[in-house]
């Protein structure tokens, strides 16, 4: 797989590229599209700046920025090697969205100069796609940049990865006839992925979540390596567990793994879960378990974040519908309201009488995703 991705790659030298929407240049439409016509339009947008929507392709153009910190299962590789990802997601944009986005890969991991860089091309975008920045500082640049920005602040590590979640559990627990509110669930990994999972979860009736970090269990009385935004969490999970993911998944009716971490969950772990268990192992690009041995220890639904494995819960099922909408309904803030309303959107996607065991969640090129999406947040 790796030597065929690599030797397709330096044949195609990048996955994308800029196209004119004007099929033929000729001597009378040089002169509207460039000087001296284009001068009008620019006197246009000058005197009246909506009309920048209806005059320039802004309201299309999404910015893909990331500073290399935080690749898929690769961690800090830096921003060269953070390009061939973020081509990847230009390319899901414009398929399943028919948006124009451009990766922005910057030559800095300074939070400050991160913050400063995106607010001064946002005059070019629609809205901005926060990618693979670590976390904590990825998810202070996002509330920064949503506080100071006129346009949407999409966070696909955080906001997409909790939609498809959602999305994906919903359908789970009629399968397993469980109910969101009476379930255990544990989330493996606190960081921007996990932070907004948790509060979805929350957000959409759960009681009892579990979060781990690094150093265990997240939960009030904890004094080692807590930041405000593990404070925050633990302000409505955890009101009673300690340890490690051996000793709270016990009982568990769900386990979502977003670790970065291979082989996390172990099978006993597994078998010391509820009667017909749900494993999320989401981690890219080895899961938190194999989903066969899952599936051999006694785990009901298995799903992963690959594409190698049945039941892909993965966020490209999420940002390039959610962001259409987004653009052309002119939503400027995301709120957990419009996560929740987009997650139910994808859930219902697939009728009842098929859902099944191996088939919890739409395909990335279900017809349908577009239209019930749109149809779903334009009623807020």
């Amino acid at each position: 797989m790796s030597k065929k991705s690599i030797s397709f790659h330096r044949k195609l030298k990048g996955k994308i590229q800029i196209e004119s929407k004007i099929p033929k240049i000729t001597n009378q439409n040089l002169q509207l599209i460039y000087t001296p016509g284009v001068a009008s339009v620019c006197e246009e947008i000058y005197i009246n700046p909506e009309s920048k929507y209806d005059l320039t392709s802004k309201g299309n153009n999404v910015a893909i920025v990331t500073d290399g910190t935080r690749i898929l299962g690769l961690g800090n590789i830096g921003p060269d090697a953070a390009l061939p990802v973020m081509e990847g997601k230009s390319v899901l944009y414009k398929k399943y969205g028919n948006i124009d986005a451009y990766p922005i890969c910057l030559g800095t991991t300074d939070k400050k100069e991160i913050i400063k860089t995106i607010m001064a091309i946002e005059p070019v975008f629609g809205a901005i796609n926060l990618e693979d920045i670590e976390s904590p500082k990825v998810l202070d640049i996002s509330n920064e940049l949503v506080k100071r920005l006129s346009i949407p602040v999409f966070h696909d590590d955080r906001h997409g990865t909790a939609v498809v979640v959602l999305a994906a559990l919903l359908n789970s627990l009629k399968i397993v006839a469980k109910k969101i509110s009476e379930i255990k669930i544990v989330v493996a990994g606190a960081g921007s992925a996990g932070y907004c999972i948790a509060k979805l979860l929350n957000f959409a009736g759960c009681k009892n979540i579990i979060i781990l970090d690094s150093k265990g269990a997240i939960h009030r009385n904890r004094k080692t390596n807590m930041d405000k935004y593990k404070k925050e969490l633990a302000k409505f999970t955890n009101q009673k567990e300690r340890g490690q993911l051996s000793d709270v998944i016990k009982n568990a009716d769900v386990f979502i793994g977003v670790s970065g971490i291979k082989d996390l969950l172990k099978p006993k772990m597994v078998k010391e879960m509820n009667e017909k268990p749900i494993v999320f192992a989401l981690t890219n690009p080895e899961p938190e378990i194999n989903p066969t041995i899952a599936r051999k220890t006694g785990a009901k639904i298995v799903a992963t974040g690959s594409f190698r494995y049945e039941n892909k819960v993965n966020n490209a099922l999420v940002f390039p519908y959610l962001m259409r909408a987004i653009l052309d309904l002119k939503i400027q803030k995301i709120t957990l309201k419009i996560l929740y309303d987009t997650a139910l959107a994808i859930a219902s996607t697939i009728p009842k009488d098929r859902l099944s065991e191996k088939h919890i969640i739409p395909l990335i090129d279900d017809k349908n995703l577009q239209l019930r999406i749109k149809r779903c947040l334009k009623k807020n």
